[in-house]
């Protein structure tokens, strides 16, 4: 089955591990980790000919390489390989499915389709998962792999990554939720692997922070002192100044808040709570000043001031107030006109303008999107032809859907542009194989990014990578933060390879699925709930769900039983937001019998800055004024398995089918037109509200041919015809 290719020993010694076992590949970027997949599939297609391969990985893009990598080195009809994202319709996916014997898709895409059971996953011989130290907490893989390992007649996994993590217990997680049984590790110094590794120059290139800007620094480091000492002189901070990062502080404000309002008289811990936000908001001006300069500095402080002028919140008025804030505004303000900016980005141009004539391409990555908006605009202002490369988020006037994202690399790798400037977007799965300089605008202080950035060069030829770093501040922290994490990385690693440790040890396989009888209890959960913890743990227990918009509610259990769902932490949001009493007006108008379900085990009265007499008079609208029952939970699992036994309950021996749509009697002739309407399959309650505008009345709507259907925005030809094949087809028991 394979074609045009020639595996290397390290890859077959490795697929002869993972033929017989789930197996995590770890390889340093470059070095054929999809191939090596490649390989596995053609052998279990061997084995299973009537199977079929599922490949996930994190982005559209990546998705789109495994196609094409196939595509070239595979022998099979290229009908029978088909791409899964969220682009493709529910509907095509089932039917792509089906025919399909190799899947390329995103994780949350297979979630989805799993839990609606729209696709049986039994069938599947090969999982793989690229990109696997993703494989930790809530995200999509670990739930995918679970079902994974359950449901298929022959299961067998395949982790790929070139960084699992710089610790023992973070690998051991990754390895645990897929299910791994044996590590393949290479590193660039074996001698099966070393023959193929091109050498990569990395250079440290120091930067001074100038005195205009150390001016700022000075004013803000007095305000950030001044506030710590006098969380110091209350023994609210037990450690010295220096060591106190983000993530202390954020832990000190949630105990903080926990103790605040068990002592509500105490007035010091309230008035510690907002001195700890101040200090947050300081230290992330310490680092915009330091590693990035004026520019984002600027676009931060006006968020800051505008909060104060319109918020209410005392930590932002209070730092406004505050002299040497002040002091530290106008400076920058001053320089911001003056267009004074960090030495990096003089120096970042200059080594730019100097490479260009020997590079052929040029990634450059920054932490910040106002950062590489001005590198870009500044590069192109040299006559240097570059791109912003970022995310789908609209923001700043920059966001990049998928396909425009695609359209770029395309560019880039045509070489109608030389620079491609990239936030954290670039870092996983960019496969332009002549990147031969990368520049960091910064260093940073996580491993795995910093081996993924450095990895988009040196594929083919030699590479070279350049670290801008700013003398005496918080760079030359990072840089060695990433620097121990990296040695401490390839030490466990090493470790592991030589079987002197192993993170799989006690790795338990669970029972599966198939072991547990299952019930046909159906319950429909809202959009909003497609991959939420609870609806996972509902797919576990057997039930088929069906995700749906509703109109109101999480989770619907029966004709009358509809469920509001809140963490606790959302609880109270929705309170602080205004969200809550309409989202609990509209369950009591639309269900029989609306539930409201708490779950969480935090201190309700501790989780935000809210007064307990706001949450008490909340909880007490809702079970009085509008009767609602308020039943709590500890977690995921105690709330999905109390939906079950209510939905088990309400369809218990009743035989009815039932359908998301209100069964209320209450419900205005308007509403009454928008819900009939929007059970015309693909409509829902927007699209009903659209058509009932552009033709009137339901009679003309049922009237009305695929053409006319069209001219509504969002009606395409594919929906149209299901409308229209519903209205016209004969009934049949």
């Amino acid at each position: 089955m394979i074609k045009n290719f020639k595996p290397r020993l390290y890859q077959e010694s490795i697929l002869n591990t993972a033929s017989l076992k789930n197996t995590l590949v770890v390889l340093p970027t470059g070095l054929g980790k999809t191939n090596i997949f490649l390989m596995l599939t053609a052998l279990r297609l061997s084995q299973y000919p009537k199977s079929k391969i599922l490949l996930v990985g994190p982005t559209k893009p990546l998705i789109d390489q495994y196609f094409q990598a196939f595509e070239k080195h595979f022998q099979i009809d290229k009908e029978k390989m088909v791409i899964f994202t969220g682009a493709t319709q529910p509907a095509k996916r089932i039917e792509l499915w089906k025919n399909a014997q190799i899947i390329f898709s995103t994780p949350q895409s297979i979630e989805n389709d799993i839990i609606s059971k729209r696709i049986d996953i039994s069938d599947v011989s090969l999982l793989g998962v690229d990109e696997a130290h993703r494989a930790v907490s809530n995200y999509s893989y670990v739930w995918v792999a679970k079902q994974y390992n359950s449901l298929a007649k022959y299961p067998r996994i395949m982790g790929l990554t070139a960084s699992p993590g710089s610790d023992m217990e973070k690998i051991t997680e990754v390895c645990k939720n897929l299910f791994i049984e044996e590590v393949e590790v290479r590193t660039e110094n074996d001698s099966d692997v070393k023959p193929y590794v091109q050498e990569t120059e990395i250079k440290w290139v120091e930067v001074e922070l100038s005195s205009e800007l150390k001016k700022i620094k000075v004013f803000l480091d007095k305000a950030l002192k001044e506030r710590l000492n006098r969380l110091k002189s209350w023994d609210i901070i037990k450690k010295p100044l220096q060591y106190v990062n983000k993530k202390d502080l954020l832990s000190l404000q949630t105990e903080l808040h926990k103790e605040a309002v068990i002592q509500k008289t105490n007035y010091t811990l309230w008035q510690g709570i907002s001195i700890v936000a101040e200090i947050i908001k300081l230290q992330h001006s310490l680092e915009l000043l330091e590693t990035q300069g004026i520019t984002p500095l600027i676009e931060y402080f006006k968020k800051v001031k505008y909060a104060a002028l319109t918020g209410k919140t005392k930590a932002v008025k209070n730092l406004v107030a505050d002299v040497n804030f002040k002091t530290a505004l106008i400076l920058t303000e001053d320089l911001f006109q003056k267009e004074i900016q960090h030495p990096k980005l003089s120096k970042l141009k200059e080594i730019i303008k100097k490479e260009i004539t020997t590079h052929q391409k040029i990634i450059v990555f920054t932490q910040y999107r106002n950062s590489g908006l001005k590198i870009k605009e500044d590069l192109n202002d040299l006559g240097i032809a570059a791109e912003l490369f970022v995310g789908q988020m609209k923001k700043l006037k920059t966001g990049l859907s998928q396909k425009e994202q695609k359209l770029m690399l395309d560019r880039f790798r045509n070489n109608e542009f030389k620079v491609l400037v990239a936030t954290s977007i670039a870092e996983e799965g960019l496969d332009i194989p002549k990147v031969d300089l990368v520049i960091f605008y910064e260093p940073i202080p996580s491993a795995i990014r910093h081996i993924q950035r450095r990895g988009r060069t040196g594929r083919l030829e030699k590479g070279k990578v350049i670290i801008l770093m700013t003398k005496g501040t918080r760079d030359e922290g990072y840089r060695w933060s990433a620097h121990h994490k990296q040695k401490r990385m390839y030490s466990i690693l090493e470790k592991i390879k030589n079987k002197i440790d192993s993170p799989l040890r006690e790795i338990a396989q669970p029972k599966r699925l198939s072991d547990y009888v299952k019930d046909s209890i159906l319950i429909f959960a809202d959009q909003r709930e497609r991959s939420s913890k609870v609806t996972r743990k509902l797919n576990e227990k057997g039930a088929e769900i069906k995700i749906e918009q509703l109109k109101a509610g999480d989770y619907l259990c029966s004709q009358k039983v509809a469920v509001e769902f809140k963490t606790v932490k959302d609880f109270v949001d929705s309170i602080v937001d205004g969200r809550l009493l309409e989202q609990i007006k509209k369950l009591k108008e639309s269900y029989e019998k609306p539930l409201l379900i708490l779950e969480g085990e935090e201190d309700i009265y501790s989780v935000r800055k809210v007064h307990p007499h706001a949450i008490q008079g909340m909880l007490a609208t809702i079970a009085i004024s509008y009767a609602i029952p308020i039943i709590k939970t500890k977690d995921a699992d105690e709330t999905a398995s109390l939906l079950y036994i209510i939905a088990k309950r309400e369809q218990e021996n009743k035989g009815d089918y039932f359908s998301h749509h209100t069964n209320k009697q209450t419900l205005s002739l308007k509403e009454q037109q928008e819900y009939l309407v929007s059970s015309l399959p693909g409509i829902g309650p927007l699209l009903a509200k659209d058509l009932l505008k552009e033709f009137k009345t339901i009679k003309n709507l049922v009237n009305a041919e695929e053409p006319s259907l069209t001219k509504v925005d969002k009606i395409g030809k594919v929906k149209a015809k299901k409308v229209r094949e519903i209205l016209d087809s004969n009934y049949e028991k």
